[in-house]
């Protein structure tokens, strides 16, 4: 792993759906519990070294784990590799949390305090290096007996260092492995674009074929979600009940719905930044964090188009296939002219979407503007309006 890190290759993760057995579906879940255990008992050793003055790192936590496995029985039952994974991640969140208060970080910023790992609220997450697992026959092999059939979507680009076997909310298990990844790249087109950030529009870029409608993906799915939510409504347990077959089962529902939009904004993320990404050499975007809007009433839609979902695709796939993505700073995008650099004394309202020049005269739509002066902004300004450069031409950088 060394060697491939020497060779400037990045840690990435690939995810995938696991087929759980009976036997292994009994056995994971005892996994859990133990490495549950272990984690309580760290939080409540520093605890009380911490109150002591005393130090509590992960070195002294490996020598209690080893000390209580050959008088706890149970505990020993349990592979060794995911405990004291487990010990290492708590060492990391403590230390992490030690630091920002050291640096006086505001509240808000502040990682916190590991706490208590409850049985029926924290969701089982089981970790193991290269000695604690294999793959035979495309099957997953873990330390302890334990054996999975994984659902192999793609196949892995390089022999993976580590896996996270993990649960999420509604009971799917998950395997994400982590292997070395390295820049792909891609044919030069001579070509840069812009992208500008909306709620109308997702993306208004200077190529006609390559802006991102929005595709309402919330929106489709709201007159199920809105059953689901008079299900819950009609058979709500009161205070200190057990809830009934049915809510559970309407909860469930409602639950797998938003996880089928998620995964449908962050696909058409992906299939639009793949295809933005293999037409153009050079990508000027707008650095828009869309956090404010949930304050508006445009927050819904926001919300809906996944702006940032969005943007994080964009980068992601940039990097892996070595393109130039420069972030530009959205402030007076909409009031600056993107022919002449003048800008507008007053702020446009949101109803005028037509961007006017008073200085040059030059008239165009107003997220058409705002993208090219995203390349202005750049250095990547185009020779015309989709952005071409002649092939061969250097691309200018960044002032």
């Amino acid at each position: 792993m060394a060697a491939e890190e020497a060779d400037g290759a990045a840690p990435a993760r690939y995810t995938y759906r696991l087929r759980v057995s009976a036997t292994a579906y009994a056995a994971l879940p005892a996994e859990w519990g133990r490495c549950r255990w272990i984690w309580n008992e760290c939080v409540s050793r520093s605890k009380k070294a911490h109150v002591e003055g005393e130090e509590c790192g992960p070195a002294r936590l490996d020598r209690m784990l080893t000390e209580a496995r050959a008088i706890t029985p149970w505990l020993a039952e349990g592979a060794s590799v995911p405990q004291q994974q487990l010990i290492r991640d708590f060492g990391k969140s403590r230390a992490k949390a030690l630091k920002d208060i050291k640096n006086r970080l505001p509240v808000r910023l502040r990682a916190g305090m590991p706490g208590y790992k409850k049985k029926h609220e924290a969701d089982p997450s089981l970790n193991y290096t290269r000695r604690g697992f294999r793959l035979k026959d495309g099957r997953l092999h873990l330390a302890g007996g334990i054996v999975l059939t994984v659902v192999w979507s793609r196949e892995l680009s390089a022999e993976p260092s580590s896996v996270r076997v993990y649960r999420d909310c509604l009971g799917d298990w998950y395997a994400s492995f982590v292997v070395p990844a390295w820049i792909e790249p891609l044919p030069e087109t001579g070509r840069a674009i812009g992208a500008d950030w909306g709620v109308k529009e997702i993306a208004t870029t200077t190529s006609d074929a390559h802006d991102l409608p929005h595709p309402g993906h919330g929106m489709k799915a709201k007159k199920k979600l809105s059953r689901y939510d008079q299900m819950m409504a009609r058979s709500k347990p009161a205070k200190g009940q057990v809830a009934s077959k049915g809510y559970r089962e309407a909860k469930r529902w409602r639950a797998k719905t938003y996880q089928r939009i998620a995964r449908q904004r962050q696909d058409a993320a992906r299939k639009w930044a793949k295809k933005v990404v293999r037409d153009h050499d050079a990508i000027a975007v707008e650095d828009f964090r869309p956090r404010f809007l949930a304050k508006t009433s445009m927050a819904r839609k926001a919300a809906d188009a996944a702006i940032g979902t969005t943007k994080k695709a964009l980068i992601e796939m940039s990097r892996k296939h070595g393109r130039d993505i420069r972030l530009v700073h959205p402030a007076h995008t909409t009031t600056e002219c993107a022919s002449c650099g003048a800008r507008t004394k007053h702020a446009l309202p949101l109803s005028e979407r037509t961007y006017t020049c008073t200085a040059c005269g030059a008239v165009s739509p107003r997220d058409k503007n705002s993208a090219h002066v995203m390349l202005v902004r750049a250095g990547l300004a185009p020779a015309d309006v989709e952005g071409v450069r002649p092939l061969g031409a250097l691309l200018q950088e960044a002032a």
